[in-house]
C-alpha cells in the first residue's frame, strides 16, 4: 500500500507501518532495482521531486540550497531525510526534512548520520538549525543499533543548546523519541495536520493539545504558513551566541505599542495566558518582551516567562518587560521566574505600566534582583506589600480614624486605601527612593526603551564559574 495512499489515523499508521511493513522487509538488502539502473540526472530528478526536498525548497531563499550527503542511502533508497544548507531572508541556516515519500521517512541509522553531520557543522561554524518532522516512526529491524542513533542525535542536539538557535517544524507524525529530540529545540512550530507526543497511539498529540501544555510555540494552518514562521524567526534571531542580531528596516508601530509594527512573533500564545511572550524589533533590534497579562501570575505563566527570558538571555536579545502585577500564586514557579530575571546576564529594561506588588517588584522590576534599567508610567504604583496591608501597618486597623462612624465600612475601607496609595505609594515616590530611574509618558515610552536598549548594547558581566543553577525542576 502506497504510504501517500494511506488514510488512517496518525497514531495507527505509525503502529501499522513501523510493524508490518518494515518485519516484512527486514532481509531487504543492497541498491534497490530501481537505484542500480538509474543514471546520475534520474536519481537527483527522483530525489528532487519528493516532499522533504520541496520542504527545503520553500524553506530556503529562492529554493537553492546546497544538499548534504545526498545519495546516501537506506535499506536500499535514499536515505529518509533531505539535509542542506542554505540562506532564509538572507541568513545563513542549515537544516533538514524527513522524507515521508521515502519509507515513510523512518528514523535509520543512514538517516542519523546525516541528521548528526548537519549538527556537527551547525557547532562548527555557528549556524542555526531547523529540523523538519514527518516520519512514520523508526525501522525497527535496526534494534539497538536505532536507539543508539536516537540517543546520539538527542546528544547532539543538546550540545547545541544555548550555541545556536534550534526551531521544530513539525508537519506531520512525531511520535516517542523522535518527539523528545523535536521539543529539546528552542521553539517548535506546528502545522494544522501535524502529529506530536511522546505516546503512539495518538492520543492529544494534536496542535490544539500541544499548544494548550506549552510544548509547541506557534501553530499554523497550512505547512506554508508554519514555513513562513520559521522564516521569520530565523531573521531576527542572531546566527549563535555569540553574534548580534542584525540590525533591520522597520516600520513605527501605531498607537503606543511597543515593538516595530509587524514584527511581533508571540510564543505560546495558549499557554500561560497570564503572561504574554513575543519575539520581535524596537527600531531594528531584536528583543524579547515579556507582559503580565493578569494581576494574578500562576504557575504556567511564571514557567513560561522563565524559559523566554532564559531563551532570550542564551543568545543575547534584550528583555523588556512590562509588568501590572499584584502577586504568584505558585511558590515553586515564582522561584524559577525569579531566577531567571536573576541569573541572566543580557540587558534588562523593566517598565511599571500599573501594578508591582511586593515579591512582583522583586523578582520583575528591583534592580537588586533583575533589572538593569526600571521606569514607570505616572500612574503605576510600587509596594512592599498589597497597598491594603501597607495602609494598615502604617494607619493602624482604623485607617488612621477614617473608618471610625463610617455608614458603609466596606467603601470607607477601599476609599482610605486609594488616598494612602496615592499618597504614599506612588511611582514619585518610588522614584524619590531609587526605586525607578524614571516616569514617562506613555507617548515617549518606545523611545526611551529604545534608548535603553541601544545604551546597554555593550554590556558585559562576568559570572561566578559553575555548571548551571538548581532552580528549573
Amino acid at each position: 500500500m502506497p504510504y501517500k495512499t494511506l488514510e488512517i489515523s496518525a497514531g495507527l499508521y505509525y503502529n501499522y507501518v513501523r510493524y508490518d511493513h518494515f518485519f516484512k522487509n527486514k532481509e531487504e538488502t543492497g541498491l534497490s532495482t530501481q537505484a542500480k539502473t538509474e543514471t546520475l540526472s534520474q536519481a537527483r530528478d527522483r530525489l528532487g521531486a519528493t516532499h522533504g526536498h520541496e520542504m527545503l525548497a520553500k524553506l530556503f531563499d529562492d529554493g537553492v540550497f546546497t544538499e548534504i550527503d545526498t545519495f546516501a542511502r537506506s535499506n536500499g533508497d535514499f536515505a529518509e531525510v533531505v539535509a542542506g544548507r542554505g540562506n532564509i531572508n538572507g541568513a545563513a541556516a542549515f537544516a533538514y526534512a524527513q522524507n515521508k515519500d521515502i519509507s515513510g521517512g523512518a528514523m535509520s541509522r543512514a538517516q542519523a548520520a546525516k541528521i548528526k553531520k548537519i549538527y556537527d557543522l551547525a557547532l562548527k561554524t555557528g549556524t542555526p538549525v531547523v529540523a523538519v518532522y514527518d516520519s512514520i516512526g523508526g525501522r525497527l529491524t535496526e534494534g539497538t543499533e536505532l536507539m543508539g542513533a536516537y540517543g546520539e542525535i538527542l546528544r547532539y542536539s543538546g550540545n547545541l543548546s544555548g550555541v545556536v538557535p534550534q526551531i521544530s517544524l513539525v508537519v506531520g507524525p512525531c511520535f516517542g523519541t523522535q518527539a523528545l529530540i523535536a521539543v529539546s529545540a528552542d521553539i517548535v512550530v506546528m502545522s494544522e495536520n501535524a502529529r506530536l507526543s511522546l505516546g503512539t497511539d495518538g492520543s492529544n498529540s494534536d496542535p490544539a493539545a500541544n499548544a494548550a501544555s506549552g510544548v509547541s510555540h506557534i501553530s499554523t494552518k497550512t505547512d506554508d504558513d508554519a514555513i513562513e514562521a520559521v522564516r521569520k524567526l530565523i531573521s531576527l534571531l542572531p546566527s549563535n551566541n555569540l553574534d548580534y542580531a542584525g540590525s533591520a528596516e522597520f516600520e513605527a508601530p501605531e498607537g503606543n505599542d511597543i515593538l516595530d509594527g509587524g514584527s511581533a512573533v508571540e510564543l505560546q500564545k495558549d499557554h500561560g495566558k497570564a503572561v504574554y511572550t513575543a519575539v520581535g524589533t524596537i527600531e531594528g533590534a531584536t528583543v524579547g518582551l515579556v507582559k503580565t497579562a493578569d494581576k494574578v501570575l500562576d504557575g504556567k505563566a511564571c514557567s513560561k516567562a522563565a524559559r523566554f527570558v532564559r531563551f532570550c538571555d542564551a543568545f543575547g536579545l534584550p528583555v523588556i518587560t512590562l509588568v501590572d502585577a499584584e502577586k504568584f500564586c505558585c511558590i515553586k514557579s515564582a522561584a524559577k521566574l525569579a531566577g531567571a530575571y536573576a541569573e541572566a546576564t543580557t540587558a534588562k529594561i523593566t517598565v511599571v505600566t500599573g501594578d508591582a506588588y511586593g515579591a512582583v517588584y522583586t523578582a520583575l522590576a528591583g534592580t537588586g534582583a533583575a533589572a538593569d534599567i526600571t521606569f514607570a508610567l505616572p500612574d503605576a504604583c510600587v509596594s512592599p506589600l498589597d497597598p491594603e496591608a501597607a495602609a494598615v501597618i502604617a494607619l493602624g486597623d482604623d485607617f488612621g480614624g477614617a473608618l471610625k462612624g463610617a455608614s458603609d465600612p466596606k467603601a470607607a475601607r477601599a476609599k482610605a486605601t486609594a488616598e494612602f496609595k496615592a499618597e504614599n505609594l506612588s511611582a514619585m515616590n518610588a522614584a524619590a527612593e531609587g526605586y525607578i530611574e524614571d516616569i514617562v509618558e506613555p507617548g515617549e515610552l518606545r523611545a526611551k526603551i529604545a534608548a535603553a536598549v541601544d545604551m546597554l548594547s555593550d554590556k558585559r558581566i562576568s559570572t561566578l564559574p559553575k555548571k548551571h543553577n538548581n532552580l528549573y525542576i
